[in-house]
């Protein structure tokens, strides 16, 4: 007897259905046949026997094994109502009604910011990601997700990790796009010597990287700006950044509309400043991060800018010593964007300080639902609410809403 996919669950495996039993299957879409041995509750290896409409051929020769994308043999339109019925889905679990206003799709090889695995071998590197479910590396001879500059560097990447890791170890590289070159991070190898900075730095002039950081050194001068609005910002090394440049004109675009007219405005979770140095061409921000680097690196951003209003930052964390609603009621909006985990402690002190708007940008559906029922509770309604697909063929969601005290 074959199984049937009922739907597709939050992490993008499909859910398998035969008689009373169910298990989880990857690669699949709701309303297919397949074939498969279960064990351990998951059907590794589905055969599909009929396919869903939805289905498409994947574009990429590595997906099978590769666990970068697990949703490439869906089709767009399907992908995008699967993400807005996600967020309903989840903010309906929790007694709120709200309509997914659009789906924002970044464009094909627009991924600015990736974390590679590299390893050394005995004829050269693995550099890529780690194979579905697995440690394995798939090594990169395609992907279409990444941005070209990134593509074209993996054969000089691939360089560093022979130069610098052991035998052994894996390495972690954190790469980034900026105008000025690559910025390329690099964690777990080996210790830094004279012989080793000099071939290191030899190769970041081959391949005109911008940065070169090894383990907390930095080998490259060049600083690695990014433009937020009219400041030009350096980020820390392997600094947390909006995944595509398209992802993050969208996330500012409805966070300006929704601030739009405030004159003076918190900025919660601050990072680098993606939100706080634009929206300062307009109004007096407050940013407030609970990391020191990236906070210095939107005050240096700031000071070095011209026509910007004033900027004050607070190095705080959030989650354990939330702005109480005294301090929140100088502020006529609030924008602010939490880690995956939610913000509730600080949610509820919003929900206090009454601040007339709130623009919420989340990583995580659930624990976004979470938040936005406390501050229904208090008063607060979705006016508009658009999911940022950023992270295309991942069944990863990003969502920003508007809220105003009804």
């Amino acid at each position: 007897m074959n199984w049937t996919i009922e739907r597709l669950g939050r992490r993008g495996d499909g859910v398998a259905l035969r008689g009373d039993e169910r298990a989880l299957a990857p690669l699949t879409l709701p309303g297919e046949e397949i074939a498969g041995e279960v064990a351990d509750g998951r059907i590794a290896q589905p055969k599909i026997v009929t396919p869903s409409p939805d289905r498409v051929r994947p574009i990429c020769t590595h997906y099978r094994a590769c666990g970068g994308c697990s949703l490439m043999h869906a089709s767009e339109g399907f992908t995008a109502e699967w993400k807005a019925q996600v967020v309903a889905a989840a903010l309906a679990a929790h007694g709120i009604e709200a309509r997914v206003d659009g789906v924002d799709t970044s464009p094909l090889q627009s991924r600015r910011r990736a974390v590679l695995s590299g390893k050394r071998t005995k004829k050269g590197a693995l550099l890529g990601f780690h194979a579905r479910a697995s440690d394995v590396i798939v090594d990169l001879a395609e992907c279409h997700i990444l941005h070209p500059a990134i593509m074209a560097a993996l054969p000089l990447l691939r360089r560093v990790v022979v130069t610098g890791a052991s035998r052994q170890a894996e390495l972690t590289l954190t790469v980034i796009h900026t105008p000025e070159g690559l910025d390329v991070t690099v964690t777990g190898g080996k210790p830094m010597e004279p012989a080793l900075f000099a071939a290191l730095a030899a190769l970041a002039e081959e391949g005109d990287l911008a940065r070169l950081t090894w383990d907390g050194e930095s080998i490259t001068r060049r600083a690695p700006a990014l433009p937020m609005g009219r400041a030009r910002m350096v980020p820390p090394p392997a600094a947390f950044l909006q995944a595509t440049a398209e992802g993050e004109a969208a996330l500012l675009s409805e966070v300006r509309r929704i601030t739009q007219g405030a004159s003076r405005i918190a900025d919660l979770f601050s990072g680098c400043g993606t939100f706080t140095l634009p929206l300062a061409e307009t109004a007096e921000m407050h940013a407030v991060e609970g990391l020191d680097a990236p906070l210095r690196a939107l005050d240096s951003a700031w000071r070095a800018a011209s026509g910007l209003r004033r900027v004050t930052t607070e190095l705080r964390d959030l989650a354990r010593r939330p702005l109480l609603p005294d301090e929140l009621t100088e502020f006529d909006a609030i924008v602010i964007d939490p880690p995956r985990a939610g913000a509730a402690a600080q949610v509820a002190q919003i929900a206090h300080a009454r601040v007339p708007r709130l623009a919420f940008v989340a990583c995580d559906p659930v624990n976004f639902s979470k938040d936005a029922r406390i501050l229904v509770d208090a008063g607060y309604r979705i006016e508009s609410l658009r999911v940022i697909d950023q992270f295309r063929f991942s069944p990863h969601v990003e969502i920003v809403a508007h809220l105003t005290l009804a």
